[in-house]
Order: structure tokens, then C-alpha cells, then sequence
């Protein structure tokens, strides 16, 4: 009995591994046709890596500003609030495959799949990422705005899912704060 709950359970962890990589981008993605360019908020996260896992209450909606380049790949400059604010510029270059690209820095080499985007409303992106003595899955949901649809937060869930993603571990990110700092002045006329 033991040996054959082995067995299935050895079947259920081959299967969500081999589901996250089937995970494939968007078949008509084209970077030069669609209009990518300009300000995305990042409004849902989800990953199976120990970083995430352990940050994922302090982490807050953010922004990536992404700028095509000539050579079919993106410059993406991100900021992203946690505990301590951090930001990251990234050059994705282009693979032979319509929507899957690639960059590396220090820590960590990713794979980048577009899995679904409408570019006047949101983007699901799908990564595979090596660093860190670990190779994890991350989904990411932006936005054009912070207030995305019940349609657009289910398919990002469905994704995670998909991606064998545990459901706590699926994060839809809360507004970023802003604040302003009043000073005033006081000057005494003698």
C-alpha cells in the first residue's frame, strides 16, 4: 500500500511538472504589432520559490515601464515595493519563438512566455527561473490600470493553477500607497 502511494504521488508531481512546462505563449504574439510600449502595474503574483513564499504579505502592486528595442526584444524598467523598495532594469532579448524571451542578471536567468495579453488592458506573463540553487515558476498579471476585471484576476488564477501553483500562493497585490509630505513654513516679520 505505502509503495503504490509512492507511485501516485510520484504520478502527481510528474504531472504538474510537466504541465507547468507545457505552459505556452500566445500563439499570434507579434511585439512589433502590439503595443506593448508604456506603464503596466503589476496586480497579481504567484510563485512557488522560497523567496516568494517568505515575502509574499509585504510585497504591493508596482510598475514596469517596458520600451521595445530594435532587435524584437524589450527593455523593462520595474519597481517594486516590499518591506525594502527595490528597483531592476532588465534587457529581454527575442528567442525563434513568438512571445518567449529571455534575460539574465546576477542571481538568476529567466525565460519569459507571453501567455495572454490584450495590450490596452492586461498581460499574462509565465517565467521559468534559474538561480537562487533553485529553479521555480513565477506568473505575473499586469495591467494597464490597478482595477482589472473578475474575468482577467480568474484566468491569472486558472494560470497559476495551471503552472502547479499551491492556491495560498497565489497573491492579487494590494493598491501601492501613495503619500504626500506637507512642510510649512513659518517666517516671524520682526
Amino acid at each position: 500500500a505505502m509503495a503504490s502511494l509512492r507511485a501516485l504521488l510520484g504520478v502527481v508531481l510528474c504531472s504538474l511538472m510537466v504541465s507547468a512546462s507545457e505552459i505556452l505563449p500566445q500563439a499570434d504574439f507579434d511585439l512589433q504589432a502590439v503595443r506593448i510600449a508604456g506603464k503596466w502595474y503589476l496586480t497579481g503574483m504567484c510563485s512557488n520559490s522560497k523567496w516568494f513564499v517568505c515575502r509574499k504579505a509585504s510585497i504591493k502592486s508596482g510598475t514596469v515601464t517596458l520600451e521595445p528595442n530594435e532587435d524584437g526584444g524589450f527593455k523593462a524598467s520595474c519597481s517594486f515595493p516590499t518591506d525594502n523598495c527595490w528597483k531592476i532594469d532588465v534587457v529581454a532579448s527575442k528567442t525563434d519563438v513568438p512571445g518567449k524571451f529571455t534575460y539574465s542578471i546576477p542571481w538568476v536567468a529567466t525565460e519569459i512566455r507571453v501567455v495572454d495579453e490584450k495590450p490596452d488592458e492586461y498581460s499574462l506573463n509565465h517565467y521559468i527561473n534559474t538561480g537562487w540553487n533553485e529553479t521555480y515558476v513565477e506568473n505575473n498579471l499586469y495591467g494597464r490600470s490597478l482595477d482589472l476585471s473578475a474575468e482577467v484576476k480568474e484566468k491569472f488564477n486558472q494560470l497559476c493553477l495551471q503552472s502547479g501553483i499551491l492556491p495560498e500562493n497565489i497573491v492579487h497585490l494590494p493598491k501601492t500607497g501613495t503619500f504626500t509630505l506637507v512642510v510649512k513654513f513659518y517666517i516671524k516679520i520682526a
